[in-house]
């Protein structure tokens, strides 16, 4: 994988707000890829520590690793069944949120 992909993977998920969450897709969409959510999950899966990867799930709110959970639960947000309660409300979209380069 592109290393200039990785660093604008990063650079949005930096963004991500305490208490709030963004999807690989919509990652992906703000940095030009929209088919590349999958690309996204593989930069998020090595990302350097100061990336707050648990901000990141899977489409509809789904977490897709487990030790998340107690990560994203610390920061105010209801998981059950491995699912955002309320993703709705607490989804940051990137495109709407920040405006890029």
């Amino acid at each position: 994988m592109d290393t200039n992909f990785k660093q604008l993977v990063y650079e949005i998920a930096r963004q991500i707000p305490l208490g709030r969450v963004s999807t690989y897709g919509a990652i992906a969409k703000a940095i030009g890829f929209p088919n590349h959510s999958r690309h996204v999950g593989n930069a998020m899966g090595g990302c350097p520590k100061d990336v707050p990867a648990h901000r990141v799930v899977a489409a509809c709110g789904v977490l897709r690793v487990h030790e998340f959970q107690k990560k994203i639960e610390a920061e105010g947000i209801i998981v059950t069944d491995m699912k955002i309660r309320n993703f709705k409300h607490i989804f940051w979209d990137p495109l709407v949120e920040i405006q890029l380069p």
